[in-house]
């Protein structure tokens, strides 16, 4: 990794100049943060499994005509992606109440909503990610009416399609992270789904106990990250008992602050 230039480290990623012109490679860490970064700490082992998720998920989408970043994993950690204009938005699709959702409107968590709600936050961290409108988001040029059709439309099309997928393994889809970019191609522009998929971006529960199998576990100290991330490997059909032995890590985690839980 130190021959490639580095273009760009994330919290749970670090982007690299690709092998080719308009493509980059994308590394998962196991680096683990929540509350903004005001909670950081490792999960040895996190970014192989993430990257077979995510992989898998987009593979997915594409096949059902979603347009992703994803060409191709190229190892245990890494993925070679289209490079794309990240538009400065994390888009939130809301099934059952959770988290801080639950908290602002006073709903128990687990209280399935009447139906899905989708939520626009604005991508900056010094400002705490806040939440916008689509006022907000075409006056300020962070995207065009257009854009924001186009997110809408493959954003229920990613729900619709996730929540079915994920029933069949046992597990409820409570709520979800997304991201968007623009993909130049001549002289064509096209919305396209980048970023991640993974249970550091999805709560996911299981269907009969309501276990959490996600990055709550890590935001509040509830122990087995990796098992339960593991686990939704597993359902998926992607991790066989070789993958688990050789992704097995201390589901210890180093906290520098304890935080309210909320997200």
């Amino acid at each position: 990794m130190s021959r490639r230039r580095r273009i760009y480290e994330g919290k749970a990623k670090t982007l690299f100049e690709g092998p080719e012109p308009g493509t980059i490679v994308q590394y998962f860490k196991d680096d683990a943060t929540a509350f903004n970064n005001q909670k950081k700490g490792t999960i040895t082992g996190k970014g192989v499994i993430n990257n077979r998720i995510s992989e898998f998920l987009m593979t997915k989408l594409g096949e059902i005509g979603v347009p992703t970043h994803f060409i191709r994993r190229l190892n245990m950690r890494e993925q070679l992606i289209r490079q794309v204009e990240i538009i400065p938005l994390e888009v939130v699709v809301r099934n059952v109440a959770a988290g801080s959702f639950a908290k602002r409107f006073g709903l128990e968590e687990g209280t399935q909503l009447p139906r899905s709600i989708m939520e626009f936050f604005y991508k900056n961290d010094t400002l705490g990610d806040p939440m916008v409108t689509e006022e907000h988001i075409t006056a300020f040029g962070w995207a065009t009416p257009q854009d924001l059709d186009d997110i809408v439309a493959l954003t229920l099309r990613v729900n619709d399609f996730l929540f079915g997928l994920f029933l069949g393994c046992g597990i409820k889809l409570i709520d979800f992270k997304i991201e968007f970019g623009r993909l130049y191609e001549d002289d064509m522009v096209r919305i396209v789904l980048a970023d991640e998929i993974s249970p550091d971006s999805c709560r996911l529960w299981d269907l009969r106990t309501n276990e959490k199998l996600d990055k709550d576990r890590f935001r509040r100290d509830l122990g087995k990250v990796e098992e339960a991330y593991q686990e939704v490997a597993r359902r998926l059909g992607i991790l066989i008992d070789q993958d688990r032995k050789s992704t097995r890590l201390n589901s210890s985690h180093v906290a520098l602050s304890r935080m309210p839980s909320s997200a």
